[in-house]
């Protein structure tokens, strides 16, 4: 080993998937592809239609055939990604936009090509929710690939890698993360992607320590170096001292140990030590996520996000398509229940034919709820699909961003015309369970009105906090101001709860708070009944639930309701998670 290659250097990104990997750098070659634009002549222009046209088939036939390749070793929940590809690839605006650029500009197939890729990256770029902006990753992806087959550029296959290694890359498509073989390729690291990028949600899924948004790692690191990938807190270190190798290796030790022995917890019953039980649940965007709240024992899923479906595209989803994916989704998950949260989306974040104007402050706008009741059938289309769902197994479904009594009755007054026209031909759920999602001020001070008109809460912690603080969490400058102990917050969460509780309807979570366990006595002390986060999170909420009771869970509860400032409630918070459950934090 040579002196400049044993320096150790350490780098900072996205903790996109958990878990320490140790071993040697396997760079794959994923970069851009180059093109250029130019002009063509009149008579040309036939030709780079063609051109385009030819290598949109090529490209098609590559993703059938791996997805037939995969088909043997994966479930229909994971080849939905290569399906959401091949969907894009029949895109109209994707198609459309490039031939035009091709007719109108008379420019060659590539820079055409490239042309649609940068009206598409200025959008999502644009989009202030990251898992909706991450979606242009995929748009990405499909447009490299089409690219590739213009130029003649095959890309170097990941499923043919010798050894255990690290895979580096600039970015990987989930079509990459589906051919890694785990007994080789131990993590990965990228220039590129974010925690909600597909890729992402797919390593955590195959539990695949990665670490993204590097931006320029593969020009720091060369074949063979040494790294040691953090996934959970996003370190990567190249070429490690004697120390650090140590140091991460028990790291590494830990971890495996602790999480073997939160897997035990999956079975016991999420209660506390004087037998209160709790609801524990899994969120979830695309199916195949669902193995992971079967594996980490949640007692089903507390929020599908719908939207995925509605994006990347340019028409609505269809009643059907949307029932596949609810019926799929409720039929894997049976017999334990699944809620459905209607389409909370904005016109500023929707590539589809719903004809809105844009806003000044989308936020604020027609979105979530405001936009379902403004596009009626769209509406009755996606809760048709969703009571027809219902027939395969336990549905919930609830409105989000409801700001008053209003709002849900028309929402529910369009359920109840949906039932009518589905009786006699499909069946469904008569009784199916409606809720509403609690996130802005407005639904806090009116709860008890709003707890009238339906069968349960969900509060979204993070919007809540916004709308509450009026913080834009997506502003690097507001981020200490971003405050779940601000006693304003914890006093919203305490009215939800008992205005929920009074009216004898269920209160949950499915925000942010839900899934850190430092939270948990406090919205087990505040009374709510079910929790729901991300799948990873569940055994260790579940956890510190099992070593609580509920009376001192209530003692936490009204001692933190009683502080003037998030800073005084969050020394006390934490104070009392040392003195009763430091051991449970490991």
């Amino acid at each position: 080993m040579d002196s400049e290659k044993s320096e150790s250097r350490q780098l900072k990104g996205i903790g996109a998937s958990s878990g320490i990997a140790i071993g040697q750098v396997r760079i794959t070659d994923r970069r851009r592809v180059a093109v250029t634009e130019v002009l063509v002549a009149n008579e040309e222009i036939p030709g780079e239609l063609e051109r385009f046209s030819g290598a949109i088939e090529r490209a098609k036939g590559e993703l059938f055939a791996l997805r037939e390749q995969l088909s043997s070793t994966h479930g229909p929940e994971h080849l939905c990604v290569i399906d959401a590809h091949l969907m894009l690839l029949d895109d109209t605006m994707l198609v459309g936009e490039t031939t035009q650029y091709i007719e109108r500009l008379g420019i060659n197939a590539e820079g055409a090509l490239k042309r649609t890729l940068g009206r598409f990256k200025a959008f999502f770029d644009g989009v202030d929710d990251e898992y909706l902006r991450e979606r242009g990753g995929d748009v990405e992806t499909v447009i490299e690939r089409v690219l590739r087959h213009m130029v003649g550029q095959k890309q170097e296959p990941i499923d043919n890698i010798e050894g255990k290694v690290i895979v580096v890359a600039h970015d990987l498509s989930p079509a990459d993360i589906l051919q890694i073989d785990k007994s080789k390729v131990i993590g990965f690291i990228t220039d590129l992607g974010g925690k909600t990028s597909h890729s992402s949600i797919l390593a955590r899924a195959f539990e695949i320590p990665a670490v993204v948004g590097l931006e320029r790692v593969t020009t720091e690191v060369r074949e063979g170096d040494t790294l040691i990938i953090d996934g959970s807190s996003g370190v990567v270190i190249i070429n490690p001292g004697a120390e650090e190798f140590r140091e991460y290796l028990q790291k590494k030790q830990r971890y495996e140990y602790v999480e073997r022995e939160l897997l035990k917890l999956r079975d016991l019953p999420a209660q506390t030590l004087d037998g209160h039980r709790m609801r524990l649940k899994g969120n979830v965007e695309f199916i195949e996520e669902v193995a992971s709240v079967h594996k980490h024992g949640g007692e089903g899923i507390g929020l599908y996000r719908t939207e995925m479906l509605f994006f990347n595209r340019s028409k609505l989803p269809t009643e059907e398509e949307q029932f596949e994916a609810y019926s799929a989704l409720v039929k894997k998950m049976a017999p334990q229940p699944v809620t459905i949260r209607t389409l909370d989306i904005g016109g500023d974040k929707c590539l589809t034919d719903l004809d809105l104007s844009d806003e000044m402050n989308p936020a604020l706008g027609v979105r979530a709820i405001r936009l379902s009741l403004r596009q009626p059938e769209a509406f009755k289309a996606q809760l048709r699909a969703i009571l027809r769902a219902s027939a395969f197994g336990e549905v919930k479904l609830f409105f989000p961003m409801v700001s008053g009594v209003a709002e849900v009755r028309a929402a529910k007054a369009l359920l109840e015309q949906v039932k009518e026209e589905l009786r006699g031909r499909h069946p469904f759920d008569e009784k199916v369970q409606v809720g509403i999602m609690i996130e802005i001020p407005s639904a806090v001070v009116i709860a008890d009105l709003l707890a009238a008109e339906v069968d349960f809460f969900s509060v979204g912690t993070n919007d809540l906090i916004q709308y509450t603080l009026a913080i834009d969490r997506t502003n690097e400058h507001l981020s200490a101001l971003f405050q779940p102990l601000h006693p304003a917050v914890l006093r919203s969460l305490k009215a939800i709860a008992d205005a929920a509780h009074a009216a004898g309807i269920d209160a949950c979570i499915c925000g942010e708070m839900a899934g850190d366990p430092e939270y948990l006595p406090i919205l087990l002390g505040l009374g709510y009944d079910e929790l729901s986060m991300n799948a990873v999170s569940i055994p260790r909420v579940k956890k510190i639930l099992r070593r609580c009771t509920v009376q001192e869970a209530r003692e936490v509860a009204l001692k933190a309701l009683s502080f003037c400032t998030a800073a005084e409630a969050d020394a006390y918070l934490k104070g009392e998670i040392a003195a009763r459950f430091s051991e449970s934090f490991d």
